[in-house]
């Protein structure tokens, strides 16, 4: 299954190149990050593994402690469970192959979308993380919490 619709979310685009949710199986998706965006907090997903391969630009990515800036050819992986998120603190936007098994699905950006998209401010965090539990992702509590 191949989805080649752009999903805006916030100012993130997602672009699937294989829609795996259907069929339980990988799934891949093209991930733009412009410089200094909104990006999701840190998370941890109990259904899938992913990973992340940089096309073009540079994108801050930690898993558990490690952060890397990874470039155009590296790559980082996340297995299920880990704590990870990303960020472009860098000038030129980023361009990213997300690599996802089983894949989360087209549908969950979707969702999100709605969300983050809905109106002036900041989004209703209950709902965010209401669709984000749906889908098996966990937000990470901060330390000290």
């Amino acid at each position: 299954m191949t989805e080649s619709s752009v999903i805006e979310v916030g100012q993130l685009s997602i672009r699937y190149l294989v829609d795996g949710s259907q069929t339980d199986r990988v799934g891949m998706f093209e991930l733009k990050v412009p410089p200094s965006s909104n990006v999701p907090p840190p998370h941890s997903h109990t259904k899938n593994d992913e990973c992340v391969y940089v096309l073009e630009g540079t994108l801050r990515y930690s898993v558990d402690a490690e952060v890397r800036d990874l470039i155009a050819g590296e790559s980082m992986f996340s297995p299920r469970g880990s704590v990870h998120q990303f960020s472009n603190p860098f000038g030129a936007e980023v361009r990213a192959l997300i690599v996802q098994s089983p894949d989360i699905g087209a549908q969950y950006f979707r969702d999100v979308g709605a969300v983050v998209n809905a109106g002036e401010g900041p989004p209703d965090k209950a709902a965010l993380i209401s669709v984000m539990t749906r889908y098996g992702l966990v937000p990470a509590t901060p330390a000290g919490a």
